[in-house]
């Protein structure tokens, strides 16, 4: 069944004036129980730092237990969690800028490595599951103007595994759990808008296809340094185009199996020059890299995989836990997601036949090493789960204007914004 403009304008009329239950309501500022930090400006790194410095605390004894971790501390502690869980999997960034916006198999094959053009068609048949590659055949693959999707999550802290001078304590916790939703609107190219809500502490981030900005009730509004790279909620099945694009370089490392998937292996990985623009004060970013899984039998995407490892100098941190010899710390983020329930996506003017993932499963590592001699480390799991409620192409009435960056972020003295510098994670 095929929808009209004029129905889908009317379905979507619908939508926004349907009668709804009331919401509760919404923190937009600052908690009142955080007051006590001020307005001191973070980066993230600083704040998983802090995190894992009052996890630390906790597990400098041999009682370290589940309850004296998530219940002792009491509310600070739940702050601490949602603060962690909003800067891992609120709205990280993929590793690298898009190469193309519509990916095309390479040219000259002999000077191509065979791992190349494995990947480049191992990408055709990801684009023919999705609908994609029919759709530019027939010329309407450029009539996709925009989108709009909209969801829940369910943000979980799993569990807490701390190492000191040898010995390993392990806090498996309550499993906290926090729910909310998400609104996500993109206009191509390059520009998006986030709106997530969890635990009623709002996270807001966009991008105007310059500049890439995120705002947080306890770090407020800042642009990080880097290339522009696409918000990782939309190549995680939302839009096949993105998702080829950003594999348009990878190389095939072979297969696996996940789950009860045989699927290929792509590896694409930010070259040293971008992550080195990424780096901020003390911290360097030494690497990020992403693993796609392909079906061998249905050429979906149903596993994406990152890993992003940064370096903080201990020397030159404000860190009252690292003495004078302490060397270098280094962090090292994996967020691994499991994409599931692919349906097409009726309605949209022009724009059936496209098929998404409208459901899945995030689970994000945080390890810290290196601290010092006694190689201390610290590791923190935790998950989200997502779900897709409604999502459609062609939005009539949105416009650039709901892409534009906040003013403050222009008048920040410690941001440093340039026409190819943009905010990242």
């Amino acid at each position: 069944m095929r929808y009209s403009r004029s129905s889908s304008s009317c379905r979507w009329r619908q939508q926004q004036w349907c009668p709804q239950p009331p919401l509760e309501p919404l923190m937009e500022g600052p908690d009142p129980e955080m007051l006590e930090d001020g307005n001191k400006k973070e980066s993230s790194w600083e704040l998983i730092r802090e995190w894992f410095g009052v996890q630390k605390s906790f597990g400098a004894g041999s009682n370290f237990t589940s309850s004296s971790s998530f219940n002792g501390s009491g509310v600070q502690t739940k702050i601490g969690d949602l603060r962690l869980l909003l800067g891992v999997l609120g709205c990280p960034l993929a590793p690298i800028p898009l190469a193309s916006a519509d990916p095309e198999p390479p040219l000259h094959l002999k000077s191509t490595p065979i791992e190349t053009s494995i990947a480049h068609y191992i990408i055709q048949q990801y684009l023919a599951a999705t609908g994609s590659l029919k759709r530019r055949q027939k010329g309407e693959e450029q009539s996709i103007k925009n989108m709009y999707a909209s969801g829940r999550v369910k943000m979980i802290c799993c569990e807490t595994e701390i190492s000191s001078a040898g010995k390993t304590v392990k806090s498996l916790g309550t499993r906290s759990e926090e729910g909310g939703c998400f609104v996500l609107w993109q206009m191509l190219p390059g520009m998006w808008s986030l709106e997530l809500v969890v635990a009623g502490h709002k996270l807001i981030a966009g991008s105007d296809g310059k500049i890439v900005w995120r705002h947080t009730p306890w770090l407020g509004t800042h642009a990080a340094k880097g290339p522009q790279r696409p918000l990782r909620r939309i190549i995680q099945g939302l839009d096949p185009r993105i998702t080829a694009s950003l594999f348009l370089k990878a190389r095939c490392l072979g297969e696996k199996r996940i789950g009860e998937e045989d699927c290929f292996v792509l590896k694409v990985a930010a070259d040293r020059e971008a992550v080195m623009e990424r780096s901020e004060g003390p911290a360097e970013v030494m690497r990020h890299v992403l693993y796609g899984y392909f079906s061998q039998k249905s050429g979906l995407l149903v596993y994406l995989e990152d890993s992003h490892l940064t370096r903080v100098d201990s020397g030159s941190s404000t860190d009252e836990s690292a003495t004078a010899t302490a060397g270098a710390v280094y962090w090292e983020t994996t967020i691994g997601s499991t994409l599931d329930d692919y349906r097409e996506v009726l309605g949209g003017a022009g724009c059936s036949g496209v098929c998404v993932a409208h459901a899945g499963r995030s689970i994000a590592t945080v390890f810290r090493f290196g601290e010092d001699e006694s190689m201390q480390y610290s590791r923190s799991r935790m998950e989200e789960e997502w779900r897709i409620d409604d999502v459609d192409f062609n939005v009539p009435g949105l416009s650039l204007d709901y892409f534009i960056p906040p003013a403050d972020i222009f008048h920040d003295p410690n941001t440093v914004v340039s026409p190819n510098s943009t905010s990242s994670q």
